[in-house]
């Protein structure tokens, strides 16, 4: 079973819909004893970083999910979720993320760039079993004005260039996260989860 978390954070219904595309047992919860009884955790994440980390917080579902990563079971952040990972974030400074990894998520601030990058980008891809299937420079669909820095470039294992390179996803153990939408990013996208679901 796959615990998609519902935290007000928006935009879950897609993410619910490409999972179940692959006939996964999924539920939309934020009831920590199903959340306790889940295989794999998704935490996706739309709007500002503070919103999220404070969404999480008022639900109660902050240390659950602190404790998962501290587990080692199967995660996967979206977006905000995947930017939840680092330490903090310059968009909502004093606020601190989970620091499963550490790092910084910071704003574009190539000069002259139209932020939030909003549209398709190809990835530069770092072996893992995420990407089983997708060919070299798979295009995903992002929308974002900020994109984690991690501070250990071993767990970049994506990188896309938007005005600058940036970490497009991050893994480690069983631990996850993607800056991108793969619910949003047609084939590639659901070739992505179906590996995270395998």
């Amino acid at each position: 079973m796959i615990a998609l978390i519902d935290y007000g954070s928006g935009n879950v219904r897609s993410v619910f819909n490409a999972l179940k595309f692959h006939g996964a047992d999924v539920r939309l919860t934020s009831d920590l004893a199903e959340i306790e009884r889940a295989d794999k955790v998704v935490l996706p994440g739309v709007g500002a970083f503070g919103d999220c980390v404070s969404g999480l917080r008022e639900r109660g579902l902050w240390e659950p999910m602190n404790a998962w990563l501290a587990s080692g079971r199967p995660f996967l952040g979206i977006c905000v979720g995947y930017q939840m990972l680092f330490e903090e974030s310059e968009e909502s400074p004093g606020v601190r993320g989970f620091g499963f990894f550490g790092g910084k998520v910071r704003r574009f601030s190539t000069p002259g760039l139209k932020v939030p990058q909003i549209g398709w980008n190809a990835l530069d891809l770092v072996p893992h079993p995420l990407w089983k299937g997708l060919a070299e420079n798979s295009h995903v669909y992002f929308v974002h004005s900020y994109y984690p820095e991690p501070s250990d470039e071993k767990c970049t294992i994506a990188r896309s260039t938007y005005g600058e390179a940036f970490a497009a996803a991050a893994a480690r153990g069983n631990v996850a996260g993607v800056q991108f939408h793969p619910e949003k990013s047609q084939s590639v996208g659901l070739t992505i989860l179906k590996n995270f679901l395998g």
